[in-house]
C-alpha cells in the first residue's frame, strides 16, 4: 500500500472538515505520506478532540471557517491551488438534523454547492473525493446491501440530506466536470466509522466509551439495530486508493463507490458493545428506549463489490481487530500515552 499511495508525496491537498474525527485520521495519513496538506473547517468543539491531540494544526495548514461561506471558500482555493480535494465536511448527526434540519441542510448540501463551486471556479484541481454516507440510501430495510445505482433518499434530514448532495455532485460531475479531461471526481459511502478519538455527542462507540472511562453503566437506545462496523482507516484507504486512480485515469474511475465492510462485521449494536466490553475487561449495559424517540433505521448495509473488482479494495481489519484496535487506542492514550504516536503507529500497521 505504501508504493500506491507514494503519488501523495509532494501533493498539494485540501481536506474540508480536517478538524472532524475523520477528517483528522485523512490530514494526519497525508502528512505522514508527505503531502502538502490544507485544511478548511469549523473550530474543534472539545479539547480532546483528535485535531488537538495530534497537534494538526502544527503540521497542516489550517484555515478555520464554514463551508456555507463561499468567499472564504474561494479565497484558500485561489491562495493554495490544491490538486486533490477531499471533502468530508459535514452536519454529521441524524439525531441533531432533528433538532436543526435547517443547520443540516444548509450545511450538507448548501455547503457541499459552495466547495463545489470553489472547484469549479480553480482548474488546478486534478481529483475531487466527495465524501457522502451510507445513508443517502432510501433505506428499505432489505437484508443485502446497497449498490451504487440503487435509490437515493432519506427519512430523516440528515439522510435527504446525503441523498441531496449526491444529487448535486451528479448535477455537476455531468454539467460543468465531465467536460475536464484531466480531472477526476467521484462520490464515496462508507458504513459506521470507529476508531480512536472520536469523542462526539450523542454518537454510539464515543458514548460507550465516556461511560467505561467514567466507570458507569452503558445505555442502549436501540440495541438490536445492525449496521456495517467498520475501523475509520479502512474507507480512508478506499478514499486515498481511489483519489490515486482517478489521478492517472480520470474518466475510467468517475462516479459513485461504496467501501464498506465485510459480512461478518454487519452486527447489532449489542454485538458492537458487548465487544467493546469484552476488550475493556469490564462495565455494564443497559437499554432504554425513549418514549419520544426519533425513527432510526433498524438495518442497513452496503455491497462493496464494484470497490472489489474494479480498485481491487478490501477492507483489511475484521470486526475483531477494529475493536481490539479501537479499545487499545482509547486505553492508552487514558493511561497518558502519546495520542500522535498511537495513531500514527495504527496507521503504519494498517499499511503493512
Amino acid at each position: 500500500m505504501q508504493d500506491t499511495l507514494s503519488l501523495f508525496s509532494g501533493k498539494r491537498v485540501l481536506v474540508t472538515g480536517d478538524t472532524g474525527f475523520k477528517g483528522s485520521w485523512l490530514s494526519y495519513w497525508l502528512y505522514l505520506l508527505g503531502a502538502e496538506v490544507a485544511g478548511y473547517a469549523l473550530p474543534p468543539e472539545r479539547e480532546n478532540d483528535l485535531f488537538n491531540l495530534l497537534g494538526l494544526e502544527r503540521l497542516i495548514h489550517h484555515v478555520t471557517g464554514d463551508i456555507r461561506h463561499l468567499e472564504d471558500l474561494e479565497r484558500l482555493f485561489r491562495e493554495f491551488q490544491p490538486e486533490i480535494v477531499f471533502h468530508l465536511a459535514a452536519q454529521a448527526l441524524v439525531r441533531l438534523s432533528y433538532d436543526q434540519p435547517r443547520l443540516t441542510f444548509e450545511t450538507n448540501v448548501g455547503g457541499s454547492v459552495n466547495v463545489l463551486e470553489a472547484i469549479r471556479a480553480n482548474h488546478s484541481v486534478r481529483v475531487v473525493i466527495f465524501v457522502t454516507s451510507d445513508k443517502c440510501y432510501r433505506n428499505k430495510e432489505w437484508i443485502w446491501g446497497y449498490r451504487e445505482n440503487d435509490e437515493l433518499g432519506g427519512r430523516d434530514p440528515y439522510s435527504a440530506s446525503k441523498a441531496a448532495a449526491e444529487m448535486v455532485f451528479a448535477a455537476y460531475h455531468d454539467s460543468f466536470f465531465l467536460p475536464r479531461q484531466e480531472m477526476g471526481f467521484a462520490s464515496v459511502r462508507a458504513g459506521n466509522i470507529l476508531g480512536g478519538g472520536d469523542w462526539a455527542v450523542d454518537r454510539l462507540v464515543p458514548d460507550i466509551m465516556k461511560a467505561l472511562i467514567a466507570g458507569k453503566p452503558i445505555v442502549l437506545r436501540n440495541p438490536q439495530a445492525t449496521r456495517p462496523w467498520q475501523h475509520v482507516l479502512d474507507p480512508l484507504a478506499g478514499y486515498l486508493l481511489l483519489a490515486t486512480q482517478l489521478y492517472h485515469a480520470p474518466k475510467s474511475f468517475n462516479g459513485s463507490w461504496n467501501f464498506g465492510p465485510t459480512g461478518e462485521a454487519i452486527q447489532t449494536v449489542l454485538d458492537l458493545t458487548e465487544k467493546i466490553v469484552a476488550h475493556w475487561g469490564s462495565g455494564s449495559i443497559t437499554v432504554e428506549k425513549p418514549q419520544d424517540a426519533s425513527h432510526e433505521a433498524g438495518m442497513l448495509h452496503l455491497n462493496c463489490d464494484k470497490a472489489r473488482r474494479l480498485l481491487g479494495w478490501e477492507p483489511k481489519w475484521a470486526f475483531d481487530k477494529t475493536i481490539k484496535e479501537t479499545v487499545l487506542w482509547y486505553r492508552n492514550i487514558m493511561a497518558g500515552e502519546s495520542a500522535k504516536s498511537w495513531t500514527e503507529r495504527q496507521i503504519k500497521i494498517y499499511m503493512g
